[in-house]
């Protein structure tokens, strides 16, 4: 029966299978189909081979730093671009020396810049935060608001495309971690936004990051409001997760937000409770700020002792830091 079944299997072929079943089959040579895997496989192994070699090119490629810290030195980049954000604020472009090239900035991490001036033998040294991202190749934007008799400002400010800026770092600040808070308060004011953003940047763009994130953002006018779009944006994809509030010292007519100065007031309603588990607050802006919400740092490496309206709400110092 079994017999039976493998015969009518092969029906379409009943003639040949009567002529193979008569005559003597010949021995066929197994040579042409070792030789033809082998080809087979060593062609396989050769193309998995040079992948395996192109992507780790690439990856050490992509992962060349620009600043690298330790004892690297000044590193001078030439402006690319400039674009004007308001009456007194810039974005300013900085071309890497490749443009595969990344900065080797962290989050949270800031550069040095430096320039002499032709009026002096001193030269000016001032840190910035730039707002592209750590991983953007080819270049780094900074945001900077032009200050009344602020050197490194003014600098800036009339430099033009082509021209060339020292930098170093990185310096690192906060060393954050996906998850390292359950929720954190950014309290900033003008360009204190920077430190600000490029944590906001790493949290959303992380899907494994759940941190919920409160900002609290104080300017002058609506104009001053540096990043809005930037910052709209992420309200509108994070709705449950990132809320801001915007306090302006003269605000227009038709102005829905807050006035005036941040206020305790404001930050009793907005800020997660003190006694809420696994909150840090983070707060930069001009002198006066810090002051009046937190007290001021003793230097970059000692935060100083937690003063202001943060303390007067039941905060402890480590809820707390000032970049």
């Amino acid at each position: 029966m079994f017999a039976r079944q493998i015969f009518r299997s092969f029906q379409p072929s009943r003639q040949s299978f009567r002529k193979y079943s008569s005559e003597a089959p010949k021995k066929r040579s197994l040579a042409p189909l070792y030789i033809s895997v082998g080809i087979v496989g060593l062609a396989i192994g050769v193309y998995r081979y040079t992948q395996q070699t192109s992507a780790t090119a690439n990856e050490q490629k992509e992962l060349e730093k620009v600043f690298t810290g330790g004892e690297q030195g000044w590193v001078d980049l030439k402006l690319r671009a400039i674009e004007d954000l308001s009456s007194n604020t810039k974005r300013f472009r900085f071309e890497f020396p490749d443009e595969d090239m990344i900065s080797g900035l962290n989050v949270a991490s800031a550069l040095l810049t430096k320039f002499k001036p032709s009026t002096s033998d001193k030269p000016v040294v001032r840190p910035y935060t730039p707002v592209s991202d750590e991983d953007q190749p080819g270049y780094l934007d900074l945001v900077v608001k032009r200050y009344p008799n602020g050197p490194m400002s003014e600098h800036l400010h009339s430099m033009n495309v082509g021209q060339r800026l020292d930098f170093k770092g990185p310096l690192p600040k906060y060393p954050w971690e996906p998850n390292k808070h359950k929720h954190i308060t950014l309290i900033a004011g003008g360009t204190g936004i920077t430190p600000m953003y490029q944590l906001l940047r790493s949290i959303f763009k992380n899907p494994e990051d759940k941190t919920k994130v409160t900002l609290v953002f104080g300017n002058v006018t609506e104009n001053d409001i540096l990043l809005k779009k930037e910052l709209q944006e992420l309200e509108n994809t994070y709705p449950q997760r990132f809320k801001a509030f915007y306090v302006l010292d003269k605000p227009p007519k038709e102005w829905t937000g807050g006035s005036g100065y941040i206020t305790k007031e404001l930050l009793k309603i907005v800020l997660p409770e003190p006694k809420e588990d696994n909150i840090k607050i983070f707060v930069c802006g001009p002198p006066g700020m810090y002051k009046a919400i937190s007290g001021t740092k003793v230097s970059p490496k000692d935060q100083g002792e937690l003063n202001g309206i943060l303390k007067e709400l039941g905060y402890d110092k480590d809820q707390v830091y000032k970049f």
